[in-house]
């Protein structure tokens, strides 16, 4: 019984298969003649049987590690064997086709093979080998037979750790491939522009990220809403979870409901296995849920519930899964317009605008284009196999100058474009922005002469903030208080009606005293 359990213990101790076998066949010295014992394991995707690992418990030559080809009928064989048989001796009437298979070649001496399965699977062999002048006897048997399920346990840890560690190595090289695609050096890079023209967005990111609850992220195409959203996974509770990205628009209407929350088996023609969900996939996260403005009236239903309660059925299946999912979703679209034209539902709208951040355009912080496009030009450079390439005054000039309706996504392409038309050395900004570059050329003595006046009139003039006070507040006396709707002075100002309000706090306008008197005294009673 000390025997047995001294066994248990050295295969139950160790991760990896040889350091088991090493431990078990030194303990072997005391009960059977063995020289050496092997674990042969199965190969069944090439039909070969293979030395996963040896033990010599007295010293020796050591034993080749081989691998040994057979026929479809004589590893069928073998593998019901392992499954159902029992020991076998060498010199066992009927255990030489076995052991031509099982034992590798050009070994001489007597030999105890033992079946190993787990779980009813036949996994392998464990051989014992007896040199000559040694040999097993019948009463050996009974002792070898007692290795089997414990060996059996020691195959099956280290076939698991081996497998997690294919698996993390797999998933390292797809994180490496992934931050190389996006130029970046960890999934936690800073955001340029969060202490200057995205500064009131990145405190409403702060503020919502603790929390649970949906964030809508309202922006122009190409403005980072993506980056906005994984800010936001980055700093909640949830940060060491996965987030996945779903992007709506490019979802085909046939298989919304699949990608979404996956099917069952046999649920359509081709779902031969089963296939989780984006929402089963984020399961802990968040799921981001880019453009959520594509998705068809259909599909907002059944997302309404699992926004509501959590719970969700796969397509095809009867029972009901329940996820711990925080979403945040985004999309350039006016989605009230839509509310109001009935193409997007109401109450999908109160559920995703809990918090709703507006993303300004490029063109509204012109003071984040010097910083992103030393950035991209950093980037660009190390990229074409060179040095960090750097802006010119003149460069940055240019670029200010330009309306950047593609956003930051088109600033990031045109100084891509730049880099690769300097050969990697320098940046052709003028020719990679084409024909919509602003002019930037030889001025006339009069316009010198204008350019001077202003800037010494430079100091009579008032601030800025003094003349973007003085405009919103003449739009607010004009549309009475209004911020929204198409009367609304954010619409006469050609803005977003949170970027107003935003403005409006830093300002210090308040809203109300532009309101008529009978509606601000009734809104006090």
């Amino acid at each position: 019984m000390e025997f047995i359990l001294s066994i248990w213990r050295e295969a139950s101790r160790h991760i990896e298969l040889d350091t088991s076998i090493e431990r078990i066949a030194r303990l072997l010295r005391t009960q059977l003649p063995a020289d050496a014992i092997l674990v042969r394991s199965l190969n069944v995707h090439d039909q070969r049987v293979e030395t996963a690992a040896i033990g010599l418990s007295r010293g020796g030559a050591p034993l080749p590690r081989t691998a040994s080809e057979c026929s479809a009928e004589a590893f069928i064989r073998v593998m019901t064997w392992c499954r159902h048989g029992s020991v076998l001796h060498g010199r066992s009437a009927g255990a030489e086709p076995l052991l031509r298979v099982l034992a590798p070649q050009g070994v001489d001496g007597d030999w105890l093979a033992v079946p190993l399965s787990r779980e009813e699977q036949p996994i392998g062999a464990l051989l014992l080998l007896a040199r000559p002048p040694a040999r097993f006897a019948g009463a050996h048997l009974d002792a070898a037979a007692a290795l089997a399920e414990p060996v059996a346990v020691a195959f099956a840890h280290d076939a698991h750790y081996h497998e997690l560690a294919r698996l993390r190595e797999a998933v390292e090289a797809d994180n490496r491939a992934l931050l190389s695609r996006l130029e970046r050096d960890s999934v936690s890079d800073a955001i340029v522009g969060a202490e200057s023209g995205l500064r009131d967005v990145m405190e409403r990111v702060d503020q919502v990220a603790p929390t649970d609850v949906p964030v809508l992220i309202l922006g122009e195409t190409g403005s980072g809403k993506e980056v906005l959203a994984r800010a936001i996974h980055g700093r909640s509770r949830r940060a060491a979870a996965p987030v996945v990205r779903v992007n709506c628009g490019a979802m085909p209407p046939g298989l919304i409901d699949s990608e979404l929350f996956g099917h069952d088996r046999g649920s359509f023609t081709g779902a031969l296995t089963v296939r989780k969900g984006w929402f089963e996939r984020a399961d802990g996260g968040t799921l981001f849920l880019d453009e959520i403005g594509e998705l068809p009236l259909d599909a907002q239903v059944r997302l309404l519930r699992i926004l509501q309660d959590g719970t969700f059925e796969r397509m095809g299946g009867q029972k009901s899964l329940k996820v711990d999912v925080r979403l945040v979703a985004a999309t350039h679209r006016d989605l009230q317009g839509m509310v109001a034209e009935g193409t997007f539902r109401e109450d999908l709208w109160y559920r995703i605008s809990v918090f709703p951040i507006h993303l300004p355009p490029l063109r509204e912080r012109p003071e984040d284009i010097p910083p992103l496009a030393t950035h991209f030009a950093q980037r660009a450079g190390k990229r074409l196999g060179g040095a960090p390439l750097a802006l010119t005054t003149e460069d940055i000039e240019l670029l200010t100058s330009y309306p950047w309706p593609g956003n930051v996504r088109e600033l990031a392409t045109v100084i891509e474009r730049a880099a690769i038309l300097g050969n990697g050395r320098g940046l052709h900004l003028r020719a990679a922005l084409g024909p919509s570059a602003p002019r930037q050329g030889r001025m006339t003595t009069a316009e010198w002469a204008k350019r001077a006046e202003s800037v010494a009139a430079a100091d009579a003039l008032a601030t800025l903030d003094a003349v973007v006070k003085a405009h919103i507040t003449q739009a607010l006396r004009a549309t009475h208080g209004r911020i929204e709707g198409p009367f609304g002075a954010a619409a006469r100002l050609g803005i977003n009606a949170h970027t107003l309000r935003a403005r409006m706090r830093k300002l210090g306008i308040r809203w109300a005293a532009f309101r008529p008197r009978r509606t601000a005294a009734r809104a006090r009673r």
